[in-house]
């Protein structure tokens, strides 16, 4: 018996790509955490929701600011309204809890550019960590 090529013409639903995983709609948080930590370097602002996960972050050297200038409250604010921006548009993010760190000058500025972007600050927190003379040394060694 002779063996014959049958090809069978595909249609287009077979050339589309398969996707694996159904794509992810954007996560809708109403209210959220932001966590400003301010050093004399740099500021780092990080959105989150409640249980920590990051919606959006942004600092004073992602926004372009460089060395020195850093460290500025003018450099912390924009960097706060970059992060909050984000947030609110992908997240609709519109109260947050304020969790402050750091002993720099972007710490007033972060926080009054939460409220220029629109979003109600339900509380404000400092959780600086506060050093208390640590652990009694270990004594000198006896002969």
């Amino acid at each position: 018996m002779a063996e014959e090529n049958i090809t069978v013409p595909e249609t287009v639903e077979s050339k589309a790509p398969k996707s694996k995983q159904a794509k992810k709609g954007k996560r809708i948080v109403n209210s959220g955490a932001v966590h400003i930590q301010a050093t004399f370097n740099n500021t780092i602002i990080s959105v989150t929701d409640k249980s920590g996960g990051v919606l959006a972050a942004s600092s004073a050297g992602a926004n372009g600011f460089r060395g020195s200038k850093k460290g500025t409250a003018f450099a912390a604010g924009v960097a706060a309204e970059k992060a909050l921006e984000i947030a609110k548009k992908n997240h609709a993010l519109n109260s947050v809890d304020v969790y402050v760190s750091g002993i720099g000058l972007g710490r007033d500025a972060a926080i009054r550019a939460i409220s220029t972007v629109g979003i109600k600050i339900d509380s404000i927190t400092d959780v600086t960590p506060i050093a208390h003379g640590g652990v009694r040394p270990k004594g000198e060694r006896k002969p």
